[in-house]
């Protein structure tokens, strides 16, 4: 019986894929993707395009915390920087919006520097701190600096086009979005296969070893918060063509927590986990709807009045749940039930 994870050579060890059926099945999930359209409305559509901005931000964070293990709560800021960028770019400097997302990505990149030089000597709770700092510096100055972001005000942003075809509206949208997380699902399988992402590996488990070996700890470190805010940077950009109108406020810290709540949840340093906790945090509330008004009016009347009180209160329940149950997410319910069926039926 294969295990799928011995190889006899290089090359088949770091593929995406040696197996037919792994692209069978990747093939026929991207149909299905594009399809859902057809069964779904507007609030729909406007909901699983969220979850695909989401999961792109959700996979740098993951390769931030997950796999270098430097854990951040300032991702917030990045985003916030991703969205104004975007913004400033398109209304001001009439840089093509297709253009402006990738360069908002590098500018919010850049400026993780101010955070990621200092940390670099930093880890655990007070490198966590740090960024966290970090977020309010960010919020701050796009207050003060009126002239360039509006202030509280806000900003309008144009909406995405392309080559002259405009993706304004939900479906367009929908479509843009999976194309580009599409794209960054393969640029973080590769990522994590190459010599960068076995670094961040080595990093993560044991930084002194990693070193005797040859690896630059101060360059992998600030090379793995360039990645991630340059994916939390992009995740900005496409929030701020999502919504078509951004406000500092849009961006508080909870947004960091959720994040990091979704990696854990997935299960970290697996790109298949940031995509599976991505979507079961953000499905929480319709899930949450959906089983109040299934109970009675008293129940929906309680979600609608206390929306944000019971989603923290079900994220806390959510992370100790997994902690407890679960540790490795539900990357490790995933693995567990397909080896069951991989092996039935003399599965255990």
């Amino acid at each position: 019986m294969r295990s799928r994870t011995a190889q006899t050579s290089y090359g088949a060890l770091v593929a995406l894929s040696n197996e037919a059926a792994s692209w069978w099945w990747a093939g026929a999930g991207l149909i299905a993707l594009a399809l859902l359209p057809m069964w779904f409305g507007s609030h729909g559509l406007g909901i699983l395009a969220t979850i695909f901005v989401t999961a792109i931000g959700v996979l740098g964070l993951n390769l931030l915390s997950g796999v270098a293990g430097q854990i951040s709560l300032g991702h917030a800021g990045f985003l916030l920087i991703g969205a104004y960028a975007q913004a400033i770019l398109t209304t001001d400097y009439r840089l093509p919006t297709l253009l402006a997302i990738f360069v908002s990505g590098l500018v919010a990149a850049v400026a993780s520097l101010v955070v990621g030089i200092p940390s670099l000597r930093l880890k655990g709770l007070y490198l966590a701190i740090t960024t966290l700092a970090f977020t309010f510096i960010v919020r701050h100055i796009v207050l003060f600096a009126e002239k360039i972001t509006r202030g509280s005000e806000g900003m309008p942003v144009d909406a995405l086009s392309v080559f002259g075809f405009s993706f304004k509206g939900d479906l367009r949208f929908y479509y843009a979005a999976l194309a580009l997380l599409v794209l960054f699902i393969l640029i973080t399988l590769n990522l994590m296969r190459a010599r960068i992402g076995r670094a961040w590996l080595a990093l993560r488990d044991h930084d002194i070893a990693a070193r005797a070996m040859g690896i630059n700890l101060m360059r992998y470190k600030l090379l793995a918060f360039m990645v991630s805010a340059f994916y939390t940077g992009v995740a900005g950009a496409l929030v701020a063509l999502q919504t078509r109108f951004i406000n500092v406020d849009t961006f508080s810290i909870l947004i960091s927590i959720e994040a990091l709540a979704m990696v854990i949840v997935g299960g970290m340093g697996k790109v298949h986990g940031a995509i599976l906790g991505t979507v079961l945090i953000l499905l929480l509330p319709e899930l949450l709807n959906l089983g109040f008004s299934a109970v009675g009016d008293n129940f929906k009347t309680l979600m609608a009045d206390r929306i944000y009180e019971v989603k923290g209160m079900m994220y806390g329940v959510v992370i100790l749940l997994f902690l407890r149950l679960e540790p490795e997410g539900m990357a490790g319910i995933w693995r567990k039930t397909r080896r069951f069926w991989v092996h039935w039926p003399l599965s255990q």
